[in-house]
């Protein structure tokens, strides 16, 4: 009975194109692979639970875990101490870290257009930098972006208030403007009544890279192959996010339910053109260039950020490990 049920299953893996060596073979042993967020899960990160959503990873052999970020969140330092494989961070952050000697570098940059912004009143009148006058102006003192706007536009009589991480203030302020990200901010304005022009920190000149895969110098180096792949499932699941983002919506939702769907289909909108630049339409998601890295080192030299010539941009960034377009 038993030998005639053996051969009634090797007549199946024989119908079915399985060959008889592979009958008995264990299952591949999928890589672990831990990623860190900048932020809690929303709209920039969704290529990368799109990657994980619809088994990008999976079908290139790794296990692969994200964890969300937060306010107190160092992704920069743990993928440099290797207590996780990659990180998502930006470029200029990037930049910064590696001038206090932290051994990480860029290895794809999706967001090719900086969501940054500030969100000013419609009614104000305001339709470039260069009317920002008299009022209060929420921004992060410690970041690289508003030091590049601080110095390059006068901002007569304004007062620079740090950011709360809300528009609870910009809504009851019309003297009010704030720090935000282009895919959320506005939205959430919107949605309780207001009415924001949004001004592109990136009309300026200033264009970090956004929300980058980020790795360590020794995981490039000892393990090219396994970067690699990540790399590919990711941006294959940018791809399919920009595409198709309504299953990867409903994941990050119930990850993090106060980002809710509507919120996150604004902000996919917007990504479109952010992600899908005329450079990467030709060259693929994720691209980055020299030029982009070396003008980038030279803004933040520009507002002494970076001590001139302590960071070289090309010590930055890995250009071997993207997709062939």
């Amino acid at each position: 009975m038993i030998q005639r049920v053996f051969g009634l299953l090797a007549l199946f893996f024989l119908l079915a194109g399985v060959p008889a060596s592979a009958q008995d073979k264990p299952a591949a042993k999928k890589e672990k692979v831990t990623v860190v967020l900048n932020w809690f899960p929303e709209a920039e990160h969704g290529g990368f639970y799109a990657a994980l959503v619809h088994g990008y990873y999976d079908e290139a052999g790794l296990e692969v875990e994200i964890l969300g970020g937060g306010v107190d969140v160092q992704v920069l330092p743990m993928v440099a101490t290797g207590r996780v494989t990659f990180g998502i961070e930006n470029a200029d952050q990037l930049l910064l870290a590696r001038a206090n000697e932290a051994p990480i570098v860029a290895v794809a940059a999706p967001i090719q257009i900086s969501p940054r912004c500030l969100l000013v009143h419609e009614a104000s009148g305001i339709t470039k930098f260069e009317d920002i006058k008299d009022m209060t102006v929420a921004m992060s003192a410690r970041s690289a972006f508003s030091d590049w706007l601080r110095r390059k536009y006068e901002f007569k009589n304004v007062k620079i208030v740090p950011y709360p991480g809300n528009v609870s203030q910009f809504l009851v302020d019309p003297n009010y403007a704030c720090q935000g990200y282009n895919i959320s901010e506005p939205f959430v304005a919107m949605s309780k009544g207001g009415k924001p022009r949004v001004m592109m920190v990136s009309d300026t000149g200033y264009n970090p890279y956004t929300s980058m895969v980020v790795a360590s110098e020794k995981t490039v180096t000892e393990n090219p192959e396994m970067v690699r792949k990540f790399v590919a499932a990711s941006m294959r699941g940018w791809e399919k996010y920009l595409a198709e983002p309504t299953e990867t919506h409903n994941y990050i939702h119930r990850l993090n339910p106060e980002m809710g769907l509507d919120i996150l289909d604004f902000g996919v909108k917007e990504l479109q053109t952010m992600v899908l630049t005329e450079e990467a339409k030709a060259n693929g998601i994720g691209v980055m260039t020299p030029e982009r890295w070396s003008t980038l080192v030279a803004q933040l030299e520009e507002i002494e950020a970076l001590k001139k010539g302590s960071v070289p941009a090309e010590k930055a960034y890995r250009l071997e490990f993207l997709p062939k377009k």
